[in-house]
């Protein structure tokens, strides 16, 4: 019998076609109709039972397998990011302003190639597949809309697994997987201040309350509050990726603001730095005699992946390309991922694939990076792994 591997192989130059497509044409955000439309064209003749969102343009197809079984998801998200496209490639992005800087153009070529690979075995399949189109995982929380709208529902059935790959443009070889058990991605949360002085003339500072070197004090004791306050063993990142401030230089503005972004290992970690962050940006300004508003919202928890799951991963890769093909991740990645949502309800994991390119460098240009490339070598590997994961976990009953 043809393994998943070997038809994984097969169809990669449909699947890089679909991803070139999708790479020239990127969409941000949770209304995706262009990627929506190439899904829903990519998935046409399949035997499959598909609906699209309401809130957002997601497509859910279903394959019910023609023996009886459980039912498990498998996930892969679409949008792009508001990122000008850097990188010297033939099918860089042709829209100003946006680029798949994530590799979401892959994952979502894999999942189209695993909901091929596993139609094609479908009288064989036991059980039931929900493949997870989804917008608006970068910062929109379009797993929760999709929750929200019934995707784990969509089986009929309670799923007893969930999957998904995520891919990267450096550090290990190209198509090397891996993944982690426990804490695999960190939570997240915004943390926004306005810090509120009164403005005046630049040259008379003692005649207004200037906000922006109070703001300055904010930021840079922000990162104190961090090695001083965290639990090295619950790690807090902070970076303040927005500050904004004044018209003019000899004009001292009223406001100054600033957005950080926050990312903990833990519930608990995160609830206790936000507290003693709100905290001491209003006493920096007390102590100038100013004000702040400060607020701050928690938006994806934490990813826990099931150690099951991890190992079924490690199973499936083996099988597929033997035994060094799968590297058990040591740390939590301090980005977020929106899955988390999806596995705090179902069993799951989310495997890492590397995409990084052959001649480039171990530390090339990170995911997000207006720079960063994803070799397509990746799609025919993460593509296999969703497929035999899936088979492998229905099997199981």
């Amino acid at each position: 019998m043809t393994t998943y591997r070997q038809r994984a192989e097969s169809m990669t130059a449909e699947l890089v076609e679909l991803r070139h497509s999708l790479h020239r044409e990127p969409e941000t955000g949770l209304q995706l109709p262009l990627t929506q439309a190439k899904v829903l064209e990519a998935l046409n003749g399949l035997p499959l039972d598909i609906t699209t969102g309401k809130q957002l343009s997601s497509v859910t197809a279903v394959l019910r397998g023609d023996r009886p079984g459980p039912a498990v998801l498998l996930r892969g998200d679409m949008d792009a990011l508001p990122v000008q496209e850097l990188a010297d490639v033939p099918y860089a992005s042709q829209v100003e302003g946006a680029m798949h800087a994530c590799g979401h153009d892959q994952h979502t070529a894999m999942l189209v190639g695993a909901a091929r690979l596993l139609s094609e075995r479908r009288s064989e399949l036991p059980g039931t597949v929900v493949f997870m189109f989804q917008p608006g995982e970068e910062g929109h929380d379009g797993a929760g809309l999709m929750i929200d709208e019934g995707v784990l529902e969509a089986a009929g059935e309670p799923l007893v697994g969930a999957y998904s790959v995520h891919v990267a443009s450096n550090g290990a070889p190209l198509g090397m997987m891996g993944g982690r058990a426990g804490t695999a991605t960190a939570g997240s949360a915004e943390f926004n201040v306005t810090v509120r002085g009164r403005g005046g003339h630049g040259s008379n500072p003692h005649q207004a309350a200037d906000p922006l070197p109070v703001a300055a004090e904010m930021v840079t004791a922000l990162q104190t509050l961090v090695t001083r306050t965290a639990n090295a063993f619950d790690p807090v990142v902070v970076t303040v990726g927005t500050f904004h401030a004044g018209t003019k230089v000899n004009v001292i503005p009223a406001d100054a603001t600033f957005g950080a972004t926050v990312r903990a290992t833990s519930e608990k970690g995160m609830t206790a730095f936000l507290d003693r962050a709100e905290a001491l940006c209003r006493g920096i300004a007390a102590a100038h005699g100013l004000t702040a508003d400060v607020r701050s919202e928690v938006q994806y928890p934490a990813m826990v992946c099931a150690s099951e799951a991890v190992d079924l991963g490690e199973e499936a890769a083996h099988a597929l390309y033997g035994p060094d093909s799968y590297l058990r991740i040591q740390s939590a990645n301090m980005a977020s991922e929106d899955f988390a949502r999806v596995v705090a309800r179902v069993p799951g994991a989310q495997y890492m694939v590397s995409a990084r390119p052959p001649d480039a460098a171990p530390d090339a240009a990170f995911n997000h990076s207006p720079y960063a490339v994803f070799d397509d070598g990746a799609i025919p590997v993460g593509t296999a792994l969703l497929a035999e994961v899936a088979d492998r976990r229905l099997r199981r009953g």
